[in-house]
């Protein structure tokens, strides 16, 4: 039996027997019969065996058992699940595909609410989008996204969370009244890529809460131009919130008075033994550090005495003084319109 069908002869428990006695008198299976290949069934789908082999297996030892009608039960029947099956599949490609297509036009602001609802967005809300980047783009069929999106859903619903992969990142999109779905996210994320030795490197950008599709599409751009803005300037967190790096779009805004600014105030950097880069990095480190030396130093892998040199090197040089509050916001302003224009790789132009 196990060899012709497939299944080890095991897992169809009593089955053979019951058919025997049933061939024979007429009886129905009692209940601890129906209860012994219910067991049997459940350990069968723990072993992983497919639902129609299983079927195939016991409409085959009924064919033998009780003559040769079954062979003609058992052949509509493999056909009956093969054709369930089949659909099953196309269905899912069919839901894949529209789920790929409705998620282009959300985030190109062509998505209206009928099909929004479909998939579980209510547009007239205010709506916040998180997107993860890897260093290797992310492929629409990657079983990433599906997992990530279960266990949203699990927690907050179907009519909450969409998750998708989009420009090569993973999106969600989320309520802005649900404010525990972005760190949720955030966790699944984390959770799954580093229980993979695979997966490359992570960050993620938040986007801020807008009503509308259009505002989905912003929530969006936001969040992406939060992560290049971190690359941009070096900036060590994993997390980056629109939110808090708002005073970057406006510096961008006018490039002519960030490179005005950058060349008055650290262009005499680059007489600097060495070059400037150095200096730069101790300035960012002070700054990240609140202006605590000896923190400065653990980040830089220096002594303290180094940075204080390099910092009364920096006053020399420009004029400003990191302990200034003035002078240390124009300083402060100045790395990072530096960082955002590449400088000294890029020259200013």
């Amino acid at each position: 039996m196990s060899e012709a069908t497939g299944v080890p002869a095991d897992l169809l428990g009593g089955y053979l027997s019951v058919l025997a006695a049933s061939a024979a008198t007429g009886r129905l299976p009692g209940r601890s019969d129906m209860d012994d290949l219910k067991a049997c069934g459940a350990l069968a789908a723990e072993r992983g065996i497919p639902l129609r082999v299983l079927a195939d297996a016991c409409l085959h030892a009924a064919e033998l058992t009780a003559g040769g009608a079954f062979a003609a039960v058992r052949r509509s029947m493999a056909a009956f699940a093969e054709g369930y099956e089949e659909a099953q599949l196309t269905a899912i490609r069919k839901e894949d595909d529209a789920r790929r297509e409705f998620v282009d036009d959300l985030l190109q602001g062509r998505a209206d609410a009928r099909r929004a609802e479909h998939f579980g967005l209510r547009l007239a809300e205010a709506y916040v989008v998180t997107v993860a980047r890897m260093t290797a783009p992310l492929a629409p069929g990657d079983p990433l996204i599906r997992t990530i999106e279960q266990a949203l859903v699990a927690r907050f619903g179907s009519h909450n969370i969409l998750v998708a992969a989009r420009d090569g990142l993973l999106v969600c999109a989320s309520p802005a009244s649900l404010t525990a779905a972005t760190g949720e996210f955030t966790h699944h994320v984390r959770s799954a890529l580093s229980s993979q030795a695979s997966r490359p490197s992570w960050r993620i950008g938040v986007g801020r809460p807008h009503h509308g599709p259009g505002g989905i599409v912003t929530s969006y751009r936001e969040a992406s131009n939060a992560i290049d803005l971190g690359e941009r300037l070096g900036l060590r967190a994993q997390v980056l919130k629109a939110a808090d790096l708002l005073v970057f779009p406006v510096l961008l805004r006018d490039r002519g008075a960030i490179v005005d600014l950058v060349s008055t105030v650290l262009g005499p950097l680059t007489e600097a033994r060495g070059g400037p880069e150095s200096l730069l990095e101790t300035l960012e480190a002070v700054f990240a550090s609140q202006g605590n030396h000896t923190a400065a130093a653990r980040r830089l892998g220096v002594s303290t005495r180094a940075i204080t040199y390099r910092l009364e090197r920096i006053r020399r040089l420009t004029g400003f003084s990191p302990t200034d509050p003035t002078q240390r916001f124009t300083l402060e302003t100045a790395v990072l319109g530096a960082r955002l224009l590449d400088w000294p790789a890029q020259p200013l132009i």
